[in-house]
């Protein structure tokens, strides 16, 4: 197989992406509207950026309509989020906060999940979840335009939460506790349950 972007239709790149792509973490991203009504959304592309400042980025990719997503919408009026960490038990109200609601509709109502307050930021985190990173906005990065362009979220963490029940023994987060999922390709997901360790070379 062999992919050239540039006969490709939009939405077939995107398919091979996440298919290959993978696994990769998920970003349950509360934010508030300038209203100060709740939104909450998953995105895959997400990863750790740096420790010095601590700072994560998200990609969140407009509509096929080209338009952007309330959280982009959200984050640009009040630069502020929260990353809660998706464990498997969570999985299934998390996939529920993935349907396009109208915009400023509360996804914490919707699906059956509890709002907490925030230490350092305005939004609220999940609950539920055991993880969470307070996040204000570093840098918002706009790449492409149109159906399917992405805009790039650095946030700086100013405060993150853990749960006392998915430390081991070290006082670390253990990720078999944590229990997070990933996307794969399509509809599939992954745990990361089934871990082997690397030594690193030279020690």
């Amino acid at each position: 197989m062999r992919v050239d972007p540039a006969t490709l239709p939009l939405r077939d790149m995107y398919r091979i992406m996440i298919s290959v792509i993978t696994p990769r973490p998920i970003a349950w991203v509360s934010t508030l509207s300038p209203h100060g009504i709740p939104n909450l959304a998953p995105f895959s592309f997400f990863n750790g950026v740096a420790a010095n400042p601590p700072t994560v980025v998200f990609s969140c990719v407009n509509r096929r309509d080209g338009s952007k997503k309330d959280t982009v919408l959200n984050i640009e009026q009040t630069p502020e989020f929260v990353v809660n960490v998706v464990s498997f038990d969570q999985a299934g109200p998390m996939n529920r906060c993935s349907e396009e609601f109208p915009y400023e509709v509360n996804e914490f109502e919707k699906c059956g999940l509890t709002g907490l307050a925030s230490e350092k930021v305005q939004p609220p985190r999940v609950k539920e979840a055991k993880v969470h990173l307070e996040c204000v906005l570093h840098q918002m990065v706009h790449v492409g335009t149109g159906p399917l362009a992405a805009n790039l979220v650095i946030g700086r963490i100013v405060l993150m939460h853990v749960a006392d029940c998915v430390l081991g023994t070290d006082g670390l987060p253990d990720p078999q506790k944590l229990d997070a999922i990933g996307r794969m390709g399509g509809e599939g997901y992954t745990r990361t349950t089934e871990l082997f360790e690397l030594p690193r070379p030279g020690g």
